[in-house]
């Protein structure tokens, strides 16, 4: 049986933090499902089909990730409906500093709490990407500066046309 993770998130937009995460989780699990939310409760600046071609784009063209090992889906259920639905026990979850812990714990716990049979396995991304946030690109992105090394090409591409 492949061993599959659901790495759920919003990626608006993802960056070379989440590519790292990715990257660090194939070389554990058999299928990363990459679920991009959509849930009503955030201001998104991509809408949700954009930000699956985004990150479809930024994964397999500009990153060169197999796309047999990749799936991309949207999601706008619970977290634990969607390993449900695709199979999976895992729930993985990129941490970039002492600050996100907390949240994620909290939200693992809520996790283990809707599903017993859920892990959260928790992948922190190289020193370098540990500062990257999307709400921090979007920022520079806005005020005109330079993002190269923060996301893809094709990512930053995108930004530049959304915020002309």
């Amino acid at each position: 049986m492949k061993k599959k993770a659901i790495y759920p998130g919003t990626f608006d937009p993802i960056t070379y933090g989440h590519i790292d995460v990715i990257k660090k989780a194939l070389k554990i699990f058999d299928q990363v499902i990459i679920a991009v939310s959509d849930s009503n409760n955030k201001n998104y600046l991509f809408e949700i089909s954009e930000r699956i071609n985004l990150v479809k784009k930024a994964i397999f063209k500009d990153s060169k990730i197999k796309s047999n090992k990749v799936k991309v889906i949207a999601f706008k259920s619970l977290t634990t409906n969607l390993c449900k639905k695709y199979k999976s026990n895992i729930i993985l979850r990129g941490l970039r500093a002492v600050s996100d812990f907390e949240y994620e714990f909290q939200l693992a716990g809520m996790n283990r709490k809707l599903n017993k049979s859920i892990e959260t396995v928790f992948v922190m991304s190289d020193v370098e990407n540990q500062i990257i946030s999307s709400r921090f690109v979007k920022e520079i992105a806005e005020l005109k500066g330079d993002i190269r090394k923060f996301t893809t090409k094709s990512t930053i591409k995108a930004l530049k046309n959304k915020l002309l």
